[in-house]
């Protein structure tokens, strides 16, 4: 068994809309999935299955299509990936709900950060599959664009050692 953690692309925040965690919840249980947790209500799920990382995502991309009536973007990440992308945190030293990963299916180009624009206070480091900021004055008052992040999604430091302590449980 796998254990994987689920990002969903713009639920509850804008975009896609609401989706109770509730209902998340009954459509992993639904494809199969044990041990599910979700992590409050911006579309972050916990939980094991036998499947390959391509299989859970496409079938979980499927029940939310049906659910929502169009696409909802699904970041998948097992435990020690996710163990991974907070121990590379390059802004360790800054305060961790200012500091986002922002979760790519792929690597992101090695020039991304030179087509930012709008940038004010914030920092940028390429990771493996994500691109960390430093949101200065916070992710509400940025101009920040990033068209490398566009299809990603982002979750703060905060969150992300949320997900690997719940992760890790046995």
């Amino acid at each position: 068994m796998t254990r994987y953690i689920a990002l969903l692309r713009a639920v509850n925040v804008g975009g896609t809309g609401a989706l109770p965690m509730a209902d998340l919840k009954a459509m992993c249980i639904e494809a199969g999935f044990t041990k599910v947790e979700t992590f409050i209500a911006s579309g972050n799920v916990v939980f094991e299955s036998k499947a390959t990382a391509t299989k859970v995502k496409a079938d979980l991309e499927a029940r939310l299509k049906a659910y929502a009536g169009r696409p909802v973007g699904v970041v998948l990440r097992t435990a020690a990936e996710m163990a991974a992308v907070l121990k590379a945190n390059p802004f360790k030293k800054t305060e961790p709900k200012y500091t986002y990963a922002i979760f790519l299916d792929g690597r992101p180009p090695s020039d991304a950060l030179e087509h930012a624009r709008g940038q004010a206070d914030e920092e940028m480091r390429l990771g493996d599959r994500e691109i960390f900021v430093f949101y200065g004055s916070g992710m509400g008052r940025s101009k920040l664009k990033i068209p490398a992040a566009k299809e990603g999604t982002g979750r703060n430091m905060n969150t992300v050692a949320k997900l690997v302590e719940m992760a890790s449980k046995p």
